[in-house]
């Protein structure tokens, strides 16, 4: 139950400052929902890398650039899930970019949780 509570955690922190990296590009005119969407995930990734590496799961027993990668595979096939689920709702049904953002990562969670505690975290060999 831990190991949950911190990854929410991380997620939330993570979920802060997609939300925020959006809102800049997205309030200053900066660039399209479209792309400031992939700027605003990239942004969230990095912040919860840390804090599931250091709270939820530890550090793994592989080397810091095996484990990265691993994460980073795992994130980037959660943000595609992620980025999939926005894209598909301000397209079709033209709801807000704020919306389509918490339902799209509301539908990556459990992708993420599986892959970071199995694959990145879980047992090395």
């Amino acid at each position: 139950m831990r190991k949950i509570a911190f990854f929410l955690f991380a997620g939330a922190i993570g979920f802060a400052a997609d939300m925020a990296v959006l809102w800049v590009f997205l309030h200053f005119d900066l660039l399209d929902p479209y792309t400031a969407r992939v700027l605003a995930i990239g942004s969230a990734m990095l912040c919860t890398y840390m804090i599931n590496r250091t709270f939820t799961f530890g550090a793994s027993h592989r080397r810091v650039a095996v484990e990265g990668a691993r994460y980073g595979s795992v994130g980037v096939a959660s943000a595609l899930i992620n980025y999939a689920v926005y894209s598909l709702l301000i397209t079709l049904i033209d709801i807000s970019p704020y919306v389509a953002l918490i339902l799209g990562s509301g539908s990556a969670t459990v992708f993420s949780y599986l892959g970071y505690s199995r694959f990145v975290f879980g047992p090395g060999r």
